[in-house]
């Protein structure tokens, strides 16, 4: 990628974003807004930097959870793919729940995890595995059946082991899949993990933008939104980061 498309790749959104900011600030200043009805992008400046170190409290705690969330979701994907790779019936049975359970909005199901785990870490990370698990563990399915055919045949006339093959071939030609998975579960962690603070948290982002909400502070509100977007983006970026490392040779 040339620097000049890199740099057209980042102005124009860049543009875009500053356009939109403008246009919002103006409407609100001389459509004479309530701040209580919609804040302008300068309220909310204010707020975030004022309620910054109670804002990075919440953000470590959901940070947290998130992250230990995702991580077992991702052991979780690689044992289930692996067998579901391994052992046809089992992707013939399971493949299909794994669907049906992504039909079931999250939030419908978070009181009934706060009944059977009661408030607190358990129930945060539960809804934070079910979340990330299925866009993970699809990638990796997908990646293991589109390796080349020819590379597999290659193996066998090598008289290679299921385990080789898989170790040499399958995985190595999955990942790019299974980085795709990674990314798209990582802009769903942090919501997640938001929607249980939301539903029964103590401490976190998402219990930080209840609270708010019920004082009517949407400045503060939107600062808390603003923290999340970020804490996505950069999750995205370091996922992508790791899989140009990893993936080099494609």
């Amino acid at each position: 990628m040339t620097k000049l498309k890199k740099f057209d790749n980042t102005f124009y959104p860049v543009l875009m974003f500053m356009i939109l900011i403008l246009l919002w600030q103006v409407i609100i200043v001389f459509g004479d807004v309530s701040k209580f009805i919609l804040p302008s992008p300068i309220d909310i400046v204010k707020a975030f930097i004022e309620d910054f170190s109670l804002l990075m409290t919440h953000t470590k705690v959901t940070l947290e959870q998130s992250i230990l969330g995702f991580v077992i979701a991702i052991l979780f994907a690689f044992f289930i793919s692996i067998l579901m790779d391994r052992f046809s019936f089992i992707k013939k049975s399971l493949y299909p729940v794994l669907v049906i359970s992504q039909t079931v909005p999250i939030i419908a199901i978070t009181p009934l995890l706060i009944i059977w785990f009661g408030f607190g870490l358990i129930t945060n990370i539960f809804i934070i595995i079910l979340v990330c698990f299925f866009p993970i563990t699809v990638s990796l399915v997908d990646g293991f059946e589109k390796v080349d055919k020819d590379y597999i045949n290659l193996f066998k006339t090598m008289e290679a082991s299921k385990w080789q093959l898989f170790f040499h071939v399958k995985l190595p030609s999955a990942m790019l899949n299974f980085f795709s998975g990674l990314k798209i579960a990582a802009t769903y962690m942090v919501m997640a993990a938001v929607i249980a603070e939301w539903q029964g948290g103590t401490k976190g982002i998402g219990v930080y933008m209840v609270r708010v909400k019920n004082a009517y502070a949407l400045d503060k509100v939107f600062a808390s939104i603003i923290v999340i977007v970020i804490v996505s983006i950069a999750f995205i970026y370091a996922i992508d980061f790791i899989a140009k490392k990893v993936t080099h040779w494609k």
